[in-house]
């Protein structure tokens, strides 16, 4: 049953009729092009007529939360990533980029607790995990930050972005590991230039 629902729900979100299939892959890839450019505006007028047609699509409603994410148009971005969770409400994804919002827009408390309902459902989810210790961070909450960097970085011991939040929380707590963590990620990453900004 469970299967079938999937299905059902994907083929909603992507579905379209045999003869327009070509017209909605072409336009995707003008709109793929425009964002390559940085050219956020001109990525999303092109699938405004799609939209019109397909206004409950999951797909489009993501594609376009995330250009206006780009284009710093947030409230528009946000609107767009809420339309795709009510489409699809178990889909982890508008959730990261409302998460990514709260993060540009400072709403820290509120990018906390998004990323905790991810995390509910996908207890290792990389990204839900990287924004939380983002929004941990900033509200100098670094024993519980420290907590999740070190649970994440069980699993991925070299991962240069957790690595980098690690550095970040034993500078700001005057750790004595702070110098090993740099030398460790200058070796894996010699070029990084996180760490020389932090340095």
């Amino acid at each position: 049953m469970m299967k079938k629902l999937a299905i059902s729900i994907i083929f909603s979100t992507l579905l379209f009729s045999s003869e327009s299939f070509n017209t909605v892959k072409e336009e995707y890839v003008k709109s793929y092009n425009y964002e390559q450019m940085g050219k956020y505006n001109e990525a999303i007028k092109v699938l405004s007529p799609l939209y019109n047609k397909y206004p409950n699509g999951y797909t489009l409603n993501l594609r376009f939360g995330w250009l206006f994410y780009l284009n710093k148009q947030y409230k528009s971005a946000t609107k767009y990533y809420k339309k795709a969770s009510l489409v699809n409400s178990n889909a982890i994804s508008p959730k990261l980029g409302i998460i990514r919002i709260y993060l540009d827009t400072a709403s820290f408390e509120n990018a906390q607790t998004v990323s905790y309902e991810v995390i509910k459902k996908d207890y290792y989810n990389y990204y839900a995990n990287l924004y939380i210790t983002k929004a941990l961070i900033a509200q100098y909450k670094y024993d519980v930050a420290l907590k999740v960097v070190n649970k994440m970085l069980s699993l991925y011991p070299t991962d240069i972005l957790y690595l980098q939040e690690l550095a970040v929380i034993y500078k700001k707590t005057s750790n004595k590991k702070l110098q090993s963590v740099y030398e460790n990620i200058l070796i894996l990453d010699p070029n990084n230039v996180f760490v020389r900004d932090l340095i």
